[in-house]
């Protein structure tokens, strides 16, 4: 089954509304290009605040399903696309998560996934903001197939992906905001870039799936935003990558057959030792 992608690689401005009228805008842009998925980048309605600690950001939040998802909703219907789109929610007065949204290309709400592995760096004190997820992970039956929806953060731990594809995902979707400290130099920067695409490349090997990365860009407070959204095969193969600096909209056909190909010539899922991954639900194994 042939899908097209669709990368939404953008900058953000204070302004909320503008923020998700431009995205709809962008939507409706790289529909016409053919996108039967359409994927935000993580958080794109608002700028990136978790760069501070600032209580007055929990006004940015809303409920999931609300009005914004509502609006998407009614997009999605009018353009038979799927969407994805992740945002600030807030579930309860105290109680907030980083939340992605996905939607039927006939408007339906299929559900959200919550974020479940939360940073807390210097400039990415997300902590301070989001609950880790409690509702596990999530596998949504699309009218163009079945998505894994994974979140920034979850990019680094093999664990989430490998749950999200044999839940039967075909691809993995990862919303994104990453990006590089202004300070840095250009060898640091390559190497933070590199790293964080390749642990997603051997997502895709390890799994047999393709897998979507959709970044921000732009520089909000101290931070460059280094966007270079890709779609990688299952074989770990660059099918497409964008641009660090600039914003960015592109459709990427893929193939879900490969995941069947790859699968029945790399067995990886075939030859796992299932009996004896207990050790790995611990935190740390001591070797005393």
């Amino acid at each position: 089954m042939q899908v097209k992608i669709g990368l939404v690689q953008k900058s953000c401005q204070e302004s909320k509304e503008n923020n998700i009228l431009e995205a709809i805008n962008q939507i409706r842009e790289i529909a016409k290009m053919g996108a039967n998925i359409i994927c935000l980048q993580e958080i794109f309605s608002t700028l990136y605040f978790c760069d501070v600690q600032d209580h007055d950001n929990f006004k940015l939040a809303e409920p999931i399903p609300g009005d914004t998802t509502e609006r998407l909703q009614a997009l999605s219907k009018e353009l038979g696309v799927v969407i994805i789109a992740s945002m600030f929610e807030k579930r309860a007065q105290g109680l907030y998560f980083n939340t992605t949204a996905v939607i039927d290309a006939d408007g339906e709400y299929l559900g959200k996934y919550r974020k479940m592995h939360i940073p807390d760096d210097p400039g990415f004190y997300e902590k301070f903001y989001f609950t880790p997820g409690d509702s596990g992970y999530k596998v949504f039956d699309t009218k163009y197939g079945k998505i894994g929806v994974l979140i920034c953060w979850d990019q680094w731990y093999p664990e989430a992906a490998r749950i999200t594809s044999l839940m039967g995902a075909e691809i993995l979707f990862y919303p994104t905001a990453i990006g590089w400290d202004k300070s840095q130099d250009k060898e640091t920067n390559i190497e933070q870039y590199n790293a964080w695409q390749t642990i997603q490349r051997s997502h895709a090997i390890a799994n047999g799936v393709h897998v979507v990365s959709v970044n921000r860009t732009g520089i909000e407070g101290d931070i460059q935003f280094w966007g270079g959204s890709f779609v990688s095969n299952p074989f770990g193969t660059i099918l497409y990558q964008a641009p660090h600096l600039d914003q960015d909209l592109k459709v990427v056909e893929i193939d879900l057959e490969k995941t069947d190909h790859y699968r029945i010539h790399w067995p990886f899922l075939r030859d796992r030792r299932v009996d004896s991954y207990q050790p790995i639900t611990k935190r740390y194994l001591d070797n005393d």
